[in-house]
């Protein structure tokens, strides 16, 4: 075949074999034994690394090449080889037993060990080592992307002494971008420029994983060749965890171009994944010692950890973010607006985390805008390919257009989209645009490397020039950041849980019943997911404790059996709070085998939210469990007292006592049963735990915040005595005044019914019912009653316009509804108050009681 008539393009690059050059770099020498550790192969300046008398032979035992203690120490470091890619180091080695010591490198190559040796220095490897603490303390005090991997930067420069450290970023497209540099003053900056990913070959990139140091010492210089430079089977000499492995050289072109004598990348690895690099540049040759790259290569994994810590805390803001949004959203629309008529008020809040310049819903066959967006004829012609999109996955687009070509129809308004789909058939959307813009994207120099023809054909050419290239990109939209995208995932299950609160039950029995269902299936594989995630986190960090399989079982078993216990009362009340004596006494129970009355637990009944639950569940677990062990529990004469009370500010403490077991000692260690005592309430409520290990007995403290609980007992005494005192309960009925005619609005049948025999019951003489807004209008239009009771969320409209009307005439009104968010709405509506749902012949009584002192 022709080379002239070979196509040439960037993906040469990925298929360069960057790792079997058969060639070394000079500044150290390489030899390869096989597992008889006979001498395989060899590189050409042994001698001139070592100072050997001679070059050995192919095919010499080891044994006759260097000491026999060398030799040991060897065959000691390669046996502690456990994989292909780890690498054994040696610092010091006296190969040849003359004093002159060497470093050496050992790692393997498929049937091969490799042994690279290198030139000793002298105390270095403890000083280099001693460095890092100090480095590694200054940057844990940073806490964003930025400002760590500024001073990662400056810190590698001073320690190195390189010219220029820059770290290189890798986006979704696998092009670089330069977010941090440290350099010497007299060099331009790269701060900023773009490289494309053709700069680093995919294979280049495998290698940064495997092999996280890279070091060329000298572009100038020749390359050692390997000797025999294929082994005996016929194949290549695999280098992929060498550290002299010579350069490809079209990145030497590359570097000279530049101006680069010497560099060296340190890989910056994220979960497994290739995050960026240190790329460091020097401008004359420079050779580091081994013990100051290990060092260096030590440093860019404690780097890795820090700035995984930073991401993670980055995420962990975020989601405090969504928090903040969905209870937003859900105090703002699940009062009872429909969802297509919130749009006014979904908008503004997501626009503060989420920028856009437009925004649609589509649901239930209804379609609302707001800003720059297709008009409904020109969304609805996408919704064929947007229900062919995956299943419940927020799609991100900086052209939809290219996807979708009906969308060029109204390109000049929103070319990007942030697609979040509410899981339906076919499918409800909330989507984001964004107006089209001309981005311009700096490059260093031409990102399109040219094609060159020479005496040997064609063949690509490294940028000769590394100016900035700035290139315009049109028709396309800001693109949308990961971290938005994240944000739109967790708003997407908030949609879902509004849209659940806001669908009407007689509605959903009707014409939505498969809706509901899909809806339903969405939130439980939500929820399920976090209930695997947990679990598996239970696992893992349950492998610690256990000596042997079955006590693991019995670990895990009994943390997931009490997981289950709180997930069944929690689900008992459809998902809502749960008494805390149930979950004491199941927990209890499977321990004292029915002789619960060991155990007292005092005070009044709290009733804790799902959130709050589980984790309140694996705590006492934990306690109980301890207690049964090594606690009072553990014998027949023990006891365990349990005291419940409320704080100033309404949060829910418990106090724990043991008395009458064995004399109790402090855990020797601490293991993950400790950790979920001590750790999983403040971190995950914000309460308090306190544990004490008294020779007594184990005491501890526990207090959960006013958020997650509520006093359902201890309100209902006192506001029984409060009525009590001041005449007002159901039993005093005879001393109230009801009014003569009372307008009940509630699309209820039953409850209306409930409803106005229970004000019969009162005294009311006239209950004039009515199910619509639009009836509700015309019963005022004939007449105007004493007071009126309206149900806030009548199907698919709010009573809000028969509010307007009862305070525009200045009819007293109270509000019932089950949304308890509706209480900060009162004086805007005009109600006089509001009566939540379940109510019944008390709870009128009262708002009649509170008429009657009004008037």
């Amino acid at each position: 075949m022709n080379t002239q008539d070979m196509q040439v393009d960037l993906t040469n690059c990925d298929r360069e074999p960057i790792h079997k050059l058969g060639k070394i770099q000079p500044f150290g020498a390489l030899l390869a034994v096989n597992s008889d550790w006979f001498l395989a192969q060899l590189s050409e300046n042994f001698r001139e690394i070592t100072g050997a008398s001679q070059q050995p032979e192919i095919g010499a035992r080891l044994e006759n090449v260097f000491s026999p203690a060398a030799v040991r120490r060897l065959r000691s470091g390669v046996s502690a080889l456990l994989d292909s890619d780890q690498t054994e180091r040696l610092f010091g080695v006296d190969l040849f037993d003359n004093g002159k010591l060497f470093d050496c490198a050992l790692h393997c190559s498929g049937p091969y060990s490799v042994i690279e040796i290198e030139p000793h220095v002298d105390g270095d490897v403890n000083r280099q080592i001693a460095v890092l603490r100090p480095i590694m303390t200054r940057l844990e005090k940073y806490d964003s992307v930025e400002t760590l991997t500024a001073e990662g930067a400056r810190q590698l420069r001073m320690t190195l002494g390189i010219d220029r450290v820059m770290v290189y970023r890798f986006h979704g497209d696998l092009s670089g971008e330069v977010i941090a540099e440290a350099r010497r003053d007299d060099l331009e900056t790269f701060f900023g420029l773009r490289y494309p990913k053709t700069d680093i070959p995919a294979q280049a990139r495998e290698l940064y994983v495997r092999n996280r140091f890279r070091i060329i010492s000298d572009v100038q210089s020749e390359p050692v060749d390997i000797v025999p430079g294929t082994s005996m089977e016929g194949e290549e000499f695999d280098l992929s965890m060498s550290t002299l492995r010579a350069v490809s050289p079209i990145h030497i072109e590359y570097l000279r171009n530049m101006g680069v004598d010497a560099s060296l990348s340190i890989s910056i690895v994220i979960g497994g994944k290739l995050w960026g690099l240190f790329a460091c540049h020097h401008y004359s040759p420079k050779v580091l010692p081994y013990s100051q790259r290990t060092a260096a290569e030590l440093f860019s994994e404690l780097f890795s950890l820090v700035l995984d810590r930073v991401i993670s805390a980055e995420q962990r803001a975020l989601r405090d973010k969504g928090r903040e949004v969905h209870n937003r959203l859900m105090r703002d629309i699940a009062a009872g607006t429909p969802l297509t008529e919130s749009l006014p008020t979904l908008d503004p809040v997501i626009q503060k985390i989420i920028p856009h310049d437009g925004a649609s819903i589509f649901l239930e066959d209804r379609y609302q805008s707001r800003g720059r967006t297709p008009n409904e004829e020109e969304f609805r012609a996408l919704l064929p390919q947007l229900n062919s999109a995956a299943t419940s996955k927020v799609l991100a687009l900086d052209s939809v257009a290219e996807r979708m070509p009906r969308a060029e129809a109204f390109a000049d308004r929103a070319t990007g989209a942030l697609i979040i789909p509410v899981s339906r058939t076919p499918r409800d959307f909330l989507v984001l645009w964004r107006k089209p813009l001309t981005q311009t994207v700096t490059w260093a120099g031409n990102p399109e490397k040219p094609v060159e023809f020479g005496p040997n054909g064609q063949r690509l050419t490294p940028r000769k020039s590394f100016e900035a290239w700035q290139q315009s990109v049109e028709g396309r939209s800001s693109p949308w950041t990961d971290a938005e995208v994240s944000i739109a995932e967790g708003l997407r299950v908030t949609l879902l849980e509004i849209i659940l609160r806001l669908t009407d039950e007689a509605v959903q029995e009707r014409a939505k019943a498969q809706q509901q269902q899909e809806l339903l299936i969405a939130e439980l594989n939500h929820r399920v997911r976090n209930i695997l995630n947990l679990i598996r986190g239970l696992i893992n960090q349950s492998r610690s404790e256990a000596e042997d399989i079955e006590t693991f079982a019995e670990i895990v078993g009994g943390r997931i059996s009490s997981l289950a216990s709180a997930h069944d009362n929690i689900t008992k009340g459809n998902w809502s709070s749960a008494p805390l004596s149930e979950l004491i006494e199941t927990e209890v129970e499977a321990y004292t085998s029915g002789n619960s009355d060991r155990v007292a637990l005092t005070g009044p009944e709290p009733l804790v939210s799902p959130e709050a639950y589980t984790v309140l569940a694996l705590v006492i677990h934990e306690m109980i469990t301890n207690s049964a062990k090594y606690g009072s529990l553990t014998d027949s004469t023990g006891m365990l007292d349990i005291d419940v009370t409320r704080d100033d500010l309404d949060g829910l403490v418990i106090t724990w006592r043991e008395r009458g077991g064995p004399p109790v000692k402090p855990p020797t260690r601490r293991g993950f049963g400790s950790t979920i005592i001590e750790r999983s309430i403040p971190f995950e409520l914000g309460g308090e735990a306190k544990i004490e290990y008294k020779l007594s007995g184990v005491e501890a403290r526990f207090m959960i915040p006013a958020r997650y609980i509520t006093w359902k007992a201890a309100k209902a005494r006192k506001a029984k005595v409060a009525a009590a005192q001041s005449g007002h309960t159901g039993e005093d009925v005879d001393t109230l005044q009801p009014p003569e005619n009372v307008l009940l609005v509630e699309d209820s049948m039953i409850i209306a019914l409930d409803t106005e025999d229970c004000l019969r019951d009162l005294g009311v003489k006239t209950v004039q019912v009515e199910s619509s807004v639009e009836s509700a209008l015309a019963a005022l239009d004939r007449g105007l009653p004493d007071l009126a009771i309206l149900d806030y969320n009548l199907g698919k409209e709010s009573s809000e316009r028969v509010a307007e009307r009862l305070a525009e005439k200045g009819v007293p009104f109270w509000l019932a509804t089950g949304y308890g968010e509706m209480s900060e709405r009162l004086d805007e509506i005009g109600a006089s108050g509001l009566l939540t749902k379940p109510y019944g012949k008390d709870e009128l009584a009262k708002l009649i009681a509170e008429l009657n002192q009004r008037s």
